[in-house]
């Protein structure tokens, strides 16, 4: 697998894709995502879900609420499991024994606003390893980690890419999966069944349209744990 990488650009572009072309919905797309974090370590609220119904003891963090139906729905999903919601993110720590870093994700740009410095700090000053979804938190998509300053010490122990690996991921020394196994849609190259074996992933001519390639997921794995240069472990 040739280990190239997508822009938050080409992953925005992407996704709006997979909505469009392929049909998916933005719940199905977060479901996928989610339940492929989970088995690394998905999109946090869905992760956290999952992980639940594994027999783990998840709590959230969850400072900035959203109206938003999607999240609320997610939320209410996760209550009606009795998963808490905490307050204090650095008090949680000392009960935890992994942390799912999914606070901002690709599209983060800019600086770290409250309450989210201190979270930051606590990512980089704790000793229990950290699984961060796609971007790991305070880093620039392009360009990794800051320079000096709040974040620049935070390397996670895990990074779950999701699609493909994005431009950040050279700075990055844990280890790397690559997950979010969507599913194919319909593509004159390969029959479904060829697909679901080979990859059962983004259609092979989206693929090549955003110049990245797919890895092949063993089974029922909704990960590839993959090495520096993209080579499948």
């Amino acid at each position: 697998m040739t280990f190239k990488t997508l822009s938050a650009t080409a992953a925005a572009a992407l996704d709006r894709e997979l909505m469009s072309t392929c049909a998916f919905s933005i719940d199905q797309l977060m479901e996928l995502a989610g339940l492929s974090v989970s088995q690394a370590g998905g999109d946090g609220l869905v992760a956290a879900r999952h992980l639940r119904h594994y027999g783990y003891s998840p709590s959230i963090y969850y400072p900035k609420r959203t109206k938003n139906d999607l999240y609320q729905r997610l939320t209410k999903q996760l209550e009606d499991l009795n998963v808490p919601f905490v307050d204090d993110f650095s008090e949680a720590l000392k009960v935890s024994d992994h942390v799912v870093d999914a606070i901002f994700g690709f599209s983060f740009s800019g600086e770290v606003r409250e309450p989210f410095p201190a979270v930051i700090r606590a990512l980089q000053e704790t000793k229990l390893p950290v699984t961060s979804v796609d971007a790991p938190s305070s880093w620039d998509i392009e360009n990794g980690p800051p320079k000096t300053g709040l974040g620049s010490t935070f390397n996670p122990a895990v990074l779950v890419s999701l699609t493909a690996p994005k431009p950040l991921v050279k700075y990055f020394a844990g280890r790397h999966f690559i997950g979010g196994r969507y599913g194919p849609c319909s593509s004159p190259e390969f029959s479904y069944q060829e697909l679901q074996q080979r990859v059962g992933f983004v259609p092979p001519g989206i693929a090549q349209k955003y110049d990245f390639e797919l890895p092949e997921y063993e089974g029922i794995d909704q990960i590839v744990e993959v090495d520096s240069s993209g080579q499948k472990l």
